[in-house]
C-alpha cells in the first residue's frame, strides 16, 4: 500500500453518561450534540482527505449498521468497510479485527489511525502536526498513543505517565492510570509528566498484530476467527458471533499497551474533549454572559453556570445555578452540573426497574433504514405512531398476525400494496390494513412521506412482523 493512513473509526459504544439524549438504541456518537452534524459525521469529516487517508474502516455494533451507512451517505463519504460486531468487547477486539482486516487487504506495513467516533476535536495546525508525527513513528513500527496535555485536574479521564524523553515527539510510556480522584488529579497536573489518555492511536498493523498475538492471544485468535468466519450482508461484513463472544472484554490499553515495549505516547496540544458527561459538553460549547449553554426551546431567568438542553418541550428555568437540565420527549434529567459524572449511576437505577428500563434503551423516535417513526400515544389494544419515509425508500413486504392498521397521509405521496393490489394515496387520504394482510408502504415521491399509523389489536409488539421481502436484509427485527 502507499503511505495513505487507514482510519479505523470505533462507532459501537453504548455510553450512558449523556442520558436521556443518549440511549442504547442511539448513543451519543450518532447525535448532533454540538453542531448540525453528529459526532460520528464530524469524525468522518476529519479523515475526508484522499491525499492523506484511505477510505475508513468502521467498527460498529450490528444494531447501528444502517445509522452508520445513512450518516456516511449524507456526507457523500465512501467507506472502506463497515464491520459489524454482534457482541460488544471493549476496544482490544475491534482494533485487532480492523488491523487483521487491513493487513489482509494492504499488507502488514499498513498504518492505522484508530479514532473513537464520539470525540470533539479542533483540527488546527497542532492537530495535523501530531497526525504527521504519529504516522512517522508508526511506520517505523511503534504503537503510538495520543496524550493530551492537561489544563485542569480532570477526574473523568484516564491518564498516561510519559517517561523522560525529547521535548518534541514521541516518548516512552511509564504507566497508564485509571480515572483518579480529585486529589490525585491535582498531583498529576502539578507533576507535568501525566497526559490525558485520548483513546486515539496510530499503529503499525503488523507490529500491533504481533504484539497482540504475544500479549493477548485470546483476543488475537478471536479476531482472526471472527474475520475468517465473517459473512457479507449487503454493504456490511458481519463478524462471526461465536468468535467475538469468545474474546475477553478488555481494553487495548490493558491488553497490549501496558505490556508491550513498542508503545510510545505523543504529547499533543490541540483542543479535545471526549464529551463524556454533561459538564464536558458545557465546557466545550459557547456560553452566554451568564456562563450558560442552552440548546433547543429554552427560557432562563437569573440562572448562571448552567446547561439546559431540550429536543422537544419548552424548558423554563429560574433562579438556579450550577445545574444541568436535559429534556426529551419522554424523560427529563435534572442535576448539579458539577456532579455530571453521576448520571451513569442514575441510568443503572433506571435499568433495574421494569417500568423505567425502556427509558435507557430507546427514544420515542426510532430510526430505520427507510426513515423511522415517533410513538405518539399508546393504550390497551391501541397505539398511534407518526411514520416518516425518505424519498425513494420502502418498507418490507410484511404481515401482522395480531393487529390491524389504519394509515392517514399527512404529507407527500404513499404507494400502498395490500395483498398484491397497489394504491396511491396523497395528503388527507387514508387506507385500512386488516390483520393478516400482506402489505408494503413506499415513498415514490421526491419529498419525505409523513403519515399517521393507528394500530389496534390484541398484541402490538414490534416482533409481530413476518417479513416476506426486505431490501435491507432484515429477518427478525422491528419495522
Amino acid at each position: 500500500m502507499s503511505n495513505l493512513i487507514v482510519p479505523v473509526i470505533l462507532a459501537g459504544g453504548q455510553g450512558t453518561r449523556l442520558w436521556p439524549l443518549s440511549r442504547t438504541a442511539r448513543p451519543k456518537q450518532f447525535l448532533p450534540l454540538n453542531a448540525t452534524l453528529t459526532l460520528f459525521q464530524q469524525t468522518l469529516q476529519r479523515v475526508d482527505d484522499p491525499a492523506l487517508y484511505a477510505p475508513p474502516l468502521i467498527m460498529t455494533h450490528a444494531d447501528y449498521r444502517f445509522e452508520v451507512a445513512e450518516q456516511a451517505a449524507a456526507l457523500g463519504m465512501t467507506l472502506g468497510a463497515i464491520l459489524l460486531e454482534p457482541v460488544m468487547r471493549n476496544t482490544a477486539l475491534p482494533i485487532a479485527i480492523a488491523a487483521a482486516h487491513a493487513a489482509t487487504l494492504w499488507g502488514d506495513d499498513t498504518t492505522l489511525f484508530v479514532l473513537p467516533s464520539d470525540h470533539l476535536i479542533e483540527c488546527d495546525a497542532a492537530y495535523f502536526a501530531a497526525v504527521s508525527q504519529a504516522a512517522e513513528a508508526a511506520r517505523a513500527g511503534a504503537l503510538v498513543a495520543f496524550g493530551l496535555a492537561p489544563d485542569r485536574p480532570e477526574t473523568g479521564y484516564g491518564y498516561i505517565r510519559a517517561a523522560p524523553g525529547p521535548a518534541v515527539g514521541v516518548r516512552p510510556i511509564d504507566a497508564f492510570v485509571e480515572k483518579p480522584d480529585a486529589e490525585a488529579a491535582q498531583r498529576m497536573l502539578a507533576d507535568g509528566d501525566y497526559l490525558w489518555n485520548s483513546g486515539m492511536f496510530m499503529l503499525h498493523a503488523g507490529s500491533f498484530l504481533a504484539e497482540c498475538a504475544s500479549l493477548a492471544p485470546q483476543t488475537a485468535s478471536a479476531a482472526h476467527q471472527a474475520l475468517a468466519q465473517a459473512r457479507v450482508d449487503l454493504d456490511f461484513l458481519r463478524l462471526a458471533p461465536d468468535a467475538t463472544a469468545s474474546a475477553p472484554d478488555i481494553s487495548v490499553d490493558h491488553a497490549v499497551f501496558e505490556h508491550t515495549k513498542r508503545a510510545v505516547v505523543l504529547p499533543v496540544h490541540f483542543a479535545w474533549s471526549d464529551l463524556g458527561s454533561w459538564d464536558a459538553l458545557w465546557k466545550a460549547g459557547p456560553r452566554d454572559a451568564d456562563n450558560n449553554l442552552t440548546r433547543g426551546p429554552v427560557t432562563l431567568g437569573a440562572v448562571h453556570n448552567a446547561l439546559v438542553v431540550s429536543d422537544h418541550p419548552h424548558v423554563a428555568v429560574d433562579g438556579l445555578d450550577d445545574i444541568a437540565v436535559i429534556a426529551t420527549h419522554d424523560a427529563v434529567f435534572v442535576g448539579r452540573l458539577a456532579d455530571a459524572q453521576r448520571v451513569g449511576a442514575m441510568v443503572q437505577r433506571l435499568r433495574a426497574g421494569k417500568d423505567t428500563a425502556p427509558l435507557t434503551k430507546v427514544h420515542r423516535r426510532q430510526y430505520r433504514p427507510w426513515g423511522g417513526y415517533d410513538s405518539v400515544l399508546s393504550g390497551e389494544r391501541f397505539q398511534v405512531k407518526r411514520l416518516f419515509v425518505r424519498p425513494g425508500r420502502r418498507l418490507s413486504l410484511q404481515r401482522h398476525h395480531h393487529r390491524a392498521e389504519h394509515w392517514i397521509v399527512v404529507r407527500g405521496t404513499a404507494e400502498v400494496t395490500i395483498d398484491g393490489r397497489v394504491s396511491t394515496l396523497t395528503e388527507n387520504q387514508s387506507i385500512d390494513l386488516p390483520a393478516g394482510c400482506i402489505h408494503r408502504l413506499a415513498n415514490p415521491g421526491r419529498i419525505e412521506l409523513e403519515l399517521i399509523e393507528v394500530q389496534t389489536g390484541s398484541y402490538l409488539g414490534e416482533d409481530d412482523i413476518v417479513r416476506l421481502d426486505d431490501e435491507f436484509g432484515r429477518t427478525t427485527e422491528g419495522p
